[in-house]
């Protein structure tokens, strides 16, 4: 695949950029120069390849899953209590949309 200069006006005035020949003639060599890669890559048989989330096989250091936090029930209190407003376990604000 491969564009034209046409294509390559359309899709800076799609994207409301001002583009000069020079300019446009050097984006078209340089978007066609991507699709020649891309056609390439595409053309390369990888049945049987496991899919990488990776370059390089690296594992994440996990940490140990255990509770850090400590009870949610106790801090609501505390934060309720210097709240303006609080009704049964929520926050009361004033009505803004009438």
């Amino acid at each position: 695949m491969s564009l034209t200069l046409e294509q390559v006006y359309r899709v800076a005035h799609l994207a409301r950029i001002e583009v000069s020949d020079a300019e446009a003639l050097g984006t078209l060599d340089q978007l066609n120069q991507i699709f020649t890669l891309i056609e390439a890559m595409q053309a390369i048989d990888t049945r049987g390849v496991d899919p990488m989330a990776h370059a390089q096989d690296l594992a994440q250091r996990l940490r140990q899953d255990c509770v850090t936090e400590s009870d949610q029930l106790t801090q609501r209190t505390a934060f309720q209590a210097i709240a303006p407003e609080t009704e049964a376990g929520l926050y009361l604000v004033p009505r803004v949309i009438e």
